[in-house]
């Protein structure tokens, strides 16, 4: 299978998922075809999240559970990571910008059910967020506000 990641224009990235039964002619056309989309292509075993989702959810729920926490302010932990590790937005603006909170939450819940992992478990900041409809961008609300 082929992950196209949002938004599909503008992310130069699409993972190249290989199950069992996939064989090598698909693996070969689906990589042609995504290189002649213009994308680089990374593979992936087929397990829950791919490699993508796998890294970048437990990433962006460990920052919602430090905000929970009230380890650090939401805007100091964007910060860190723009300015002291050179991410384009936090990970708490990504989660809500690019991603919805909902669509995170969903990933979290399959990564969690997937594999069984505590390191998967949604936050309850998370849970919370999403049944007050707090998507981010797309609701208007999240960690931040938008004027849609």
């Amino acid at each position: 299978g082929l992950h196209f990641f949002n938004p599909v224009p503008v992310m130069k990235l699409v993972e190249l998922i290989s199950a069992v039964q996939t064989s090598q002619d698909t693996l070969d056309r689906s990589r042609a075809f995504a290189e002649a989309c213009g994308k680089e292509v990374a593979t992936s075993q087929d397990v829950p999240g791919f490699v993508s989702n796998a890294l970048l959810m437990p990433f962006i729920n460990e920052a919602i559970m430090c905000l929970e926490k009230g380890i650090a302010t939401r805007d100091d932990i964007d910060k860190t990571f723009r300015l002291g590790m050179a991410h384009p937005m936090g990970p708490l603006q990504l989660g809500e910008l690019l991603i919805g909170l909902d669509t995170c939450l969903s990933i979290q819940q399959t990564l969690y059910k997937g594999t069984s992992d505590s390191k998967y478990r949604p936050s309850v900041l998370l849970e919370r967020m999403v049944d007050a409809q707090y998507l981010g961008k797309k609701s208007g609300r999240g960690f931040y506000e938008y004027n849609n």
